[in-house]
Order: C-alpha cells, then sequence, then structure tokens
C-alpha cells in the first residue's frame, strides 16, 4: 500500500476502538455465520446492541451480510482487516525510517567538530 494515512482507516479504527464490536468479530472469526440472535446469546449485549455493533461493522466493510431464508447471516470479511493492518504497518515504517534519519542528523550535530580546532 503507498502512500497509507491513517484517514484511511477511520472506520476500522473506530469499529476496533469498541470492545463489544471487538467481541463480535472474534466470535464471527471463530465461526462461518451467525445471525444477531446467536451472536447476542453468547455475549453480554442485547440483541438490539448486537444489531447496532454489525451494522457499524459493515460500514466499516469488517463484516458481510447475506439472507438465508428469514434470517441475516453475518461473517467476517478479512481482507479489509488485513488491509488495515498492512496500512499501519506500512505507517509505522515509515514513521521508523523517520526517526532514524532524525536520530542520525541529531549525531552527526552533536558529534565533536573533526576538523581540529
Amino acid at each position: 500500500m503507498t502512500h497509507a494515512s491513517l484517514d484511511d482507516f477511520d472506520g476500522v479504527l473506530t469499529a476496533l476502538a469498541d470492545p463489544s464490536r471487538r467481541a463480535v468479530l472474534e466470535r464471527l472469526a471463530r465461526s462461518d455465520a451467525e445471525t444477531a440472535t446467536s451472536l447476542a446469546t453468547e455475549l453480554p449485549i442485547s440483541r438490539q446492541a448486537v444489531v447496532k455493533h454489525l451494522a457499524l461493522l459493515d460500514r466499516a466493510r469488517l463484516v458481510e451480510s447475506r439472507r438465508v431464508g428469514r434470517e441475516v447471516r453475518y461473517s467476517l470479511r478479512p481482507g479489509r482487516l488485513a488491509a488495515a493492518a498492512q496500512g499501519i504497518e506500512a505507517i509505522a515504517a515509515s514513521w521508523d525510517r523517520t526517526l532514524t534519519a532524525l536520530k542520525r542528523m541529531a549525531e552527526e550535530t552533536a558529534s565533536p567538530d573533526s576538523s581540529g580546532d
């Protein structure tokens, strides 16, 4: 990913900021597909809260939904999470390069002049 910005991942970072949404994602990562009702039975939040969290996760493109009969089943979309992780890793690498360059410049400036004054 080139020229990644944290702004590119606002939706993902917002979605991951909430512990309940992380719990929903973790549950979906361990299963093929779940309904909001089945998720609510395994989490300490109401079905209505699960539905709201799933809507935000869907907007962040971290989950997808599909209708199966009368049910809506949700599953994880790992590609978006992987892309965000790669983008954040690229940003971290850029920061590391910048800090290394700053350190080198500071060391060159602070080292005694070798001209023999």
